[in-house]
């Protein structure tokens, strides 16, 4: 894979603007058969959900084609497996990245058969939104069994781990909850924005979708309250978010096909790309994957040389 160094030296430059630039990168697109959406870095490449499949992918082209039933959700990256929810059997795959076969099944439920929700890892477990009235599966990945379910407000479909918690969002009751692992309990809880969806931990905050208002919410993640918001556009549905290299990355179906933050100004450094639907988006140190599933593409974006 290409590795270009000068990324983070671009955006800085970019924020020194008086207003949001369009970003100079160079984008490569890969044509990409089916409905390629959710996307987990493995390194030097990247997973896709697709229809009937999660592949592998790099910047010379597709590695690696795994069947599952309807893949759904974004997928989680841990203990040298990729976990993938499969919303026809609401169960869970998971999957050697090495020889690229399916190691188990692990019958969890799915919150959301519709496909919006995340797969995470964190405190040595998988955690897997497993019931649409206010569940979450706690996996062990040395068993391959649910080891706890948490009990979560109903609609919580989106998690996180971050900050020694794991987070949830409710779009239904539009609140953001913090759990602690060690207890499996919800600890504190915040009300957010109209249609909170995907959500990040790091760079110093916990960042929320508000979607219907077109807004990214900042939470502390210490007192578990909203310390700051930006605007992006009319509205965010169905997007993307991540962080990482000092900055928050929002896939956006309006305007652009993504926008870059930064965490501590919450000024928009950069606006990339044209609009192009609904898609996935995360971040590596080199480069931005994206995807566009109504275009069936997968894209590479890099400093421009």
């Amino acid at each position: 894979m290409k590795q270009p160094i000068g990324l983070a030296l671009l955006l800085v430059i970019l924020s020194a603007a008086a207003a949001p630039a369009q970003a100079s990168l160079t984008e490569e697109t890969f044509k990409v058969p089916g409905f390629a959406d959710f996307l987990a870095v493995d390194e030097n490449t990247v997973w896709a959900t697709n229809a009937g499949r999660v592949e592998q992918w790099s910047t010379t082209g597709k590695r690696a084609s795994v069947a599952v039933p309807k893949p759904c959700g974004a997928m989680a990256l841990a203990f040298g497996s990729l976990w993938v929810a499969n919303c026809q059997d609401g169960n869970l795959y998971r999957i050697d990245v090495r020889t690229a076969q399916v190691q188990t099944v692990i019958a969890t439920g799915v919150a959301n058969p519709q496909g919006e929700l995340n797969v995470v890892a964190g405190a040595g477990s998988i955690w897997v939104p497993s019931d649409g009235k206010g569940k979450i599966a706690r996996i062990d990945p040395a068993a391959n069994k649910v080891t706890a379910l948490v009990d979560v407000d109903p609609g919580t479909f989106y998690l996180a781990f971050g900050f020694d918690a794991l987070w949830a969002v409710s779009s239904a009751e539009q609140s953001l909850q913090r759990i602690d692992p060690q207890t499996n309990l919800v600890v504190k809880k915040v009300k957010l924005g109209k249609q909170p969806g995907f959500l990040a931990a790091g760079e110093g905050a916990v960042w929320v979708q508000e979607q219907g208002d077109g807004t990214v919410a900042q939470i502390d993640p210490a007192s578990v309250k909203v310390s700051n918001r930006v605007k992006v556009g009319k509205t965010l549905l169905y997007g993307d978010i991540d962080v990482g290299g000092g900055k928050v990355w929002l896939r956006t179906t309006d305007d652009q096909t993504f926008v870059t933050i930064d965490p501590k100004s919450m000024e928009i450094l950069a606006r990339a790309g044209k609009p192009s639907g609904s898609g996935a988006l995360r971040y590596t140190p080199s480069g931005i994957w994206t995807t566009a599933h109504d275009l069936q593409t997968l894209s590479w974006w890099s400093e421009t040389p």
